[in-house]
């Protein structure tokens, strides 16, 4: 009888997974990074200075030390039940003023822009 109670606990834990939907634990959203819509990216103008830059988009997720003139928008949502979203942006000045974006999170109408 000892036994069987680590045992009926062990085939309780495992069938969990077999549990429809409506009866699986709740799982909350999972939002990570700063997102950037294609709005503020459109907003953004060759020349523009950092601070600009910053108060159109937010501060950024990732800046360089070594790499001082590129910053990086990074955001990841994850959902239950569906695919991870993930977009990246990509910010890259010369001499302190905007010079091109890369990354999926492009302007539909910029031609100085390219997604890398």
């Amino acid at each position: 009888m000892p036994r069987a109670l680590p045992l009926a606990a062990l085939l309780l834990l495992g069938a969990c997974s077999l549990l429809p939907d409506f009866m699986q634990p709740y799982r909350i959203d999972i939002q990570q990074g700063n997102f950037v819509s294609q709005e503020a990216v459109s907003q953004l103008k060759p020349g523009m200075t950092k601070d600009q830059v910053r108060a159109a988009l937010g501060t950024p997720l990732l800046v360089d030390i070594f790499h001082a003139d590129r910053w990086d928008y990074v955001y990841m949502l994850d959902r239950r039940g569906q695919p991870r979203q993930q977009r990246h942006l990509s910010v890259f000045f010369e001499d302190g003023r905007l010079a091109r974006l890369g990354g999926d999170v492009i302007a539909a109408d910029s031609d100085n822009k390219e997604a890398q």
